[in-house]
């Protein structure tokens, strides 16, 4: 069984929720767990929820996220659970994280501009996840910019603290290429008090982390097990 938790994303500047990230998960024996790879997951399995969880997202927040890699974004199923999921949110926004994973190699960016383009004539927004990391270097997705609204450093990518002056540096680059682009760009993984203070100091207002709030099962059917 897999289902969507869902995980709130704040503006702290403000104090507000400005929206939530769809993460999947499968029952195992062990309780929910993450899937290694987004692409062991059946492509009709993620058309099917998709469009369930966002049946039953009805708050007022300004989008919902959902993690697709390259693969899974060429897929006709889950383009048409993406649009259906779209028109139920509308006037809320669905946020297409692109996340990059083994396998995936074979499709280009140039690949993906026509299907971008679609996604955002649909009234989607579209955020690369996970910059910084492995193959999501500038240089390899500068071509993509202008197709994007958000960029998302995720700090569990990496094995260092993010109070390490190295993972500070890589953060304050991203941060200032999103501003240079006039993106948003979003912090992932404030762990604690001493994360949240130091976002505080590097002037970044948008932040997602189990500091703010753990992921929680969005139940689709009344006999969801917690």
């Amino acid at each position: 069984m897999y289902r969507y938790f869902i995980q709130p994303q704040l503006n702290k500047v403000n104090n507000s929720l400005i929206g939530y990230e769809l993460l999947i998960r499968r029952r195992t024996t062990d309780g929910w767990r993450p899937p290694k790879h987004f692409s062991d997951i059946p492509v009709s399995i993620i058309a099917e929820m998709l469009t369930a969880a966002t049946s039953r997202l009805v708050f007022k927040i300004g989008s919902v996220s959902v993690n697709l890699n390259r693969t899974q974004m060429m897929d006709p199923k889950i383009n048409a659970a993406l649009i259906r999921s779209q028109d139920q949110l509308r006037p809320l926004k669905l946020n297409v994280e692109l996340t990059e994973e083994p396998g995936d190699e074979s499709i280009t960016n140039a690949d993906l501009k026509p299907m971008l383009q679609r996604f955002i004539q649909r009234g989607m927004e579209l955020c690369l996840d996970d910059v910084g990391t492995g193959d999501n270097q500038y240089e390899e997705i500068q071509e993509l910019i202008p197709y994007v609204s958000e960029l998302k450093f995720a700090l569990q990518n990496f094995e260092q603290s993010f109070q390490d002056a190295a993972i500070q540096a890589k953060v304050i680059y991203w941060r200032d290429i999103a501003k240079k682009e006039n993106l948003r760009f979003i912090l992932e993984g404030i762990e604690d008090k001493a994360d949240d203070q130091l976002a505080d100091k590097l002037n970044i207002d948008l932040r997602q982390g189990y500091y703010y709030g753990k992921p929680y099962l969005l139940k689709v059917k009344p006999d969801d097990p917690d």
